[in-house]
Parts: structure tokens; sequence; C-alpha cells
């Protein structure tokens, strides 16, 4: 045999156990298989707001409080206070006695520490008002914080839907109120 024969001969037998037409048994291995890079993917349930959101600071014309609220949120002036909205959460703080809504399954109630002082804590669910496209309701969890000063109720109310992991920006957003007269 020539060696133009053997270097054919060599050549179709790396062919075919690179197809697999040769047992592993008799290709001798070269190096380990490589093992894909794993990026593991953050999972985030609806409405979960993202750890690296940005606080800004809400004053309202007229009112004795400010709060920290999500940037860039979308905001409602109402006669008693204000809201803000962004997709499936909202943060809403008014001036004025506080009322269980209809249909609340009543979670937990509370008297809680913020940094703005003491905090009655209401926690409760209620169904979101239907999506104005879908027609789709989600169950949200409300935490509502009556905060009081001279007379005043400052009633801070932060909506998302059940299982949305907002602890932290819904600590960050009650630590925030605080009285400025």
């Amino acid at each position: 045999m020539n060696v133009r024969h053997s270097v054919l001969i060599l050549f179709a037998a790396g062919l075919v156990s690179s197809c697999g037409g040769v047992p592993p048994a008799a290709v001798p291995p070269t190096t380990a298989p490589a093992t894909p890079l794993v990026h593991l993917t953050e999972s985030n349930p609806p409405g979960d707001i993202p750890d690296d959101t940005v606080y800004v600071v809400y004053r309202h014309p007229g009112r004795p409080y400010e709060l920290k609220v999500p940037e860039g949120w979308a905001r409602t002036d109402l006669p008693t206070g204000a809201g803000f909205t962004d997709k499936l959460n909202s943060v809403r703080v008014e001036i004025g006695a506080p009322a269980d809504p209809p249909g609340a399954e009543i979670r937990k109630r509370a008297t809680v520490n913020r940094k703005g002082g003491k905090a009655e804590l209401t926690v409760y669910r209620i169904d979101s008002a239907p999506d104005p496209v879908t027609g789709k309701v989600i169950r949200d969890e409300v935490e509502r914080y009556v905060f009081s000063r001279n007379g005043r109720q400052a009633v801070l109310t932060l909506t998302g839907p059940v299982g949305a992991d907002n602890v932290d920006p819904w600590r960050t957003v009650s630590d925030s109120l605080r009285w400025l007269s």
C-alpha cells in the first residue's frame, strides 16, 4: 500500500468517526467536551420592580410631605395627593382618612416603624381594574401605610401583582415618606 492510500484511509476513518460511524470506544478521546457557559437569566414574576430602579423625590405643591418614587413612572395629580404608575404597579399618596376597599381580602394589620415615623400598615389583596385592551384582571397585593402627624393623615398605598418581589422597592418608598411641616 502506498503512502497515498494510507493517507486516504486515515482521512476516511477520521471522517467516519467524526460523523459517529465508529463507536466511541474505538475513537480515542482528544479533549474533554467543552461545557457551555451558562448565563443565568433573572426570571422575574410579572410586576417585579427591578433592583436597579432609580428613585426621585416628589413634593406635592401645597401638601406637607415628600417621598421617593421610581423615576419615570407616570404621575396623576389627585385632589388629595398624587398617584404614580408603571405597568402593573402603583404608588399613591394622599392626605385624608383611609378606607378598606370593598372586597378586600385583609391579610395583615400592624403598627410599623418607618424612617418617617410610626405607621399603621394594612396588607390586603384585591382584584385589579380590568385591562382596557385585554379585559384581563389580576390579583393585586396592596400595602397601605397611614402616617399621622398633628391631626393629619398621609395615606401611602403601594400596589403590585401577588407574587411580585417588591419588598425592597416598597421599603424604599415607605421609608422615604417624611413630613415637611
